[in-house]
């Protein structure tokens, strides 16, 4: 993917240049995205999805499930107008939950718990009421969500945020109340602790702790399980990671966004190089 390459070049001496003192220089987007906007309909409730298409890199998708988490959004839109890249965002008028009616009852859920029965059943008790009837219709709108990120997609890159120490590195830390989640932690001392790569992924730990940020490998299969996406990936082998920071905090999260992609970019660059080993077809038997 040489054009990706040649992108990340240009975008990152731009960044160069706003550390190094001199103006900062706001790079002129080199993508715009192409949109479109669904609308899926739970009982009474209309949810837009809205789906940005930046050029023609496709084999990654950014998705936004919490519509209180703009911050994440944000900074993605940055990084996306100059590597190209897909972009899904639940609309939901800034709240995390989503609330609706169905057949005269109010229920409301996590779009980040959906992602099994019992996520979608725990959600839905955590919201005070749940039904058969409910947890059909969410089940449904998870399906849909996940038809975005199918086995065409390399990796799925969840855009979240979180308030100051409510959610951090240390929750997954020895005597964390998430430790048990986690089968490797690196945490940096020079970095925010609300500042994180979760990742389903060993090699995406790895590459992304090297670079220093607070990284967690998650345990796919001891990690409780609450019907979120990552849980999901985890056990359908499909590779995820989840970049937060702290609400407010778009450079550091453009940073870690960056570094992601130039890691997918390498990766993508060098399996074009490597032969692809001789496929092997064995004659057919004559009768």
């Amino acid at each position: 993917m040489k054009s990706t390459t040649i992108l990340f070049i240009l975008f990152f001496s731009g960044s160069l240049l706003a550390q190094s003192g001199d103006p900062i220089i706001i790079p002129t987007p080199l993508h715009i995205p192409v949109e479109k906007t669904i609308i899926y309909t739970i009982g009474d409730k209309k949810i837009p999805i809205k789906v940005l298409q930046y050029g023609d890199v496709k084999d990654f998708v950014c998705i936004n499930l919490h519509a209180n988490e703009n911050t994440s959004v944000t900074a993605a839109i940055s990084v996306l107008e100059q590597t190209g890249g897909t972009l899904i965002k639940i609309e939901n008028g800034r709240q995390r939950v989503i609330r609706f009616r169905l057949k005269g009852i109010s229920y409301g859920f996590d779009p980040n718990r959906m992602y099994s029965r019992i996520g979608i059943e725990q959600t839905l008790r955590d919201n005070r009421r749940t039904s058969k009837a409910a947890m059909d219709e969410i089940e449904k709108f998870a399906n849909y969500i996940l038809q975005f990120v199918d086995d065409s997609v390399g990796c799925i890159i969840a855009l979240h945020n979180n308030t100051e120490e409510a959610y951090s590195v240390r929750s997954y830390l020895p005597n964390g109340n998430r430790a048990k989640d986690a089968k490797e932690v690196f945490a940096d001392s020079t970095q925010d602790v609300d500042d994180i790569a979760f990742t389903t992924d060993s090699l995406l730990y790895k590459k992304m702790a090297a670079f220093g940020f607070n990284s967690i490998w998650q345990d796919n299969e001891k990690v409780k399980k609450d019907g979120s996406l990552s849980v999901y990936c985890g056990e359908k082998n499909k590779r995820y990671i989840n970049i937060e920071t702290q609400h407010g905090k778009v450079d550091q999260y453009i940073v870690m966004l960056e570094k992601l992609l130039l890691i997918l970019s390498e990766e993508n660059s060098l399996n074009k190089i490597l032969p692809k080993e001789p496929q092997i077809t064995e004659p057919e038997i004559s009768h």
